[in-house]
């Protein structure tokens, strides 16, 4: 192995490792606030930071002229309704679990850019969403006894990712990757902010907003800066390795979700939830390893 793919890899878990630290301080916030107050908080400070870093870097001009709009609003709608049915998840249900379903994401997406964007469907991508599945049934089947329909909120933020990486697929190429980050956010956080307030209209008891606490904001605010954090490590990852290299470090969260888990939440994941965890890892790491085979052997010809 190569001293970059080495430190690629580094980078790359640590990365996904702090992404799994900010999950675990918003579960902390359980109750404090609505998840979708909770999600515009995290998103608005998230905006107003990368829009700032956009401005220093490359001027007003990518945000005079925003590309392909439609897809941007679908972007922002997306991943403002992955965020609010993960933050809603994790506070519902173990981390390890909610993370371990978030894991069927490349196979939706896979899926979903086959119908939209005519993508290829190869047999190995249809075996492996399959798989996943099964193993998705595994998890939720005691959580659907304890918490009922709830049970799917990181199922649909699964969904809510894929269709953003879909969209993102649809509109690579149109700005550099800081101002398709800032765009994502930018939507995100008024998309948001309508979750939020339609929440609160509807008189729903656990959607009506209050003034958060210091500590909710203090959270949000670390959130947003461990995210930022995460992306940037990520994305020195792929500089370093590749983005084919790295993607089994995506898996590190598992590990580091079980930790926090049980340290801060007293959480042990059960015999359902391993197995569960294993079947929809292992057929990631599958479709991963199907990939890599298809470049080497397209490259070797």
């Amino acid at each position: 192995m190569q001293q970059s793919d080495r430190a690629g890899l580094l980078f790359a878990l640590a990365g996904f490792c702090l992404l799994t630290v900010g999950d675990a301080i918003i579960k902390g916030v359980d109750g404090a606030w609505p998840p979708t107050a909770v999600a515009s908080l995290r998103y608005t400070i998230g905006a107003l930071g990368l829009t700032a870093l956009l401005l220093l870097q490359e001027g007003a001009k990518p945000l005079e002229r925003i590309p392909d709009l439609r897809f941007q609003w679908l972007r922002g709608a997306s991943v403002g309704f992955a965020t609010v049915c993960f933050f809603a998840g994790v506070w519902l249900m173990p981390l390890t679990e909610a993370i371990a379903i978030i894991f069927t994401q490349p196979m939706i997406t896979a899926l979903l850019a086959s119908v939209f964007l005519k993508e290829r469907l190869r047999a190995s991508t249809i075996a492996a969403s399959v798989i996943a599945f099964i193993g998705v049934l595994i998890i939720l089947r005691p959580n659907f006894a304890a918490i009922g329909w709830a049970a799917l909120l990181p199922l649909g933020a699964a969904v809510g990712m894929s269709v953003l990486m879909t969209a993102n697929r649809a509109v690579r190429g149109q700005g550099s990757a800081l101002a398709m980050q800032a765009y994502v956010a930018i939507f995100g956080a008024i998309t948001l902010l309508a979750f939020t307030l339609i929440g609160h209209l509807s008189g729903a008891e656990s959607l009506q907003l209050s003034p958060p606490s210091a500590d909710v904001v203090v959270r949000c605010l670390i959130v947003a800066c461990t995210a930022s954090a995460a992306h940037w490590l990520i994305y020195k990852a792929t500089e370093s390795a590749g983005a084919g290299t790295i993607a089994p470090m995506t898996y590190g969260q598992m590990i580091m979700a079980s930790v926090l888990g049980y340290i801060f939440f007293s959480e042990v994941p059960d015999r359902e939830t391993i197995f569960g965890a294993a079947i929809i890892i292992g057929s990631g790491l599958w479709l991963w390893w199907q990939g890599r085979v298809r470049m080497i052997d397209s490259a070797e010809h």
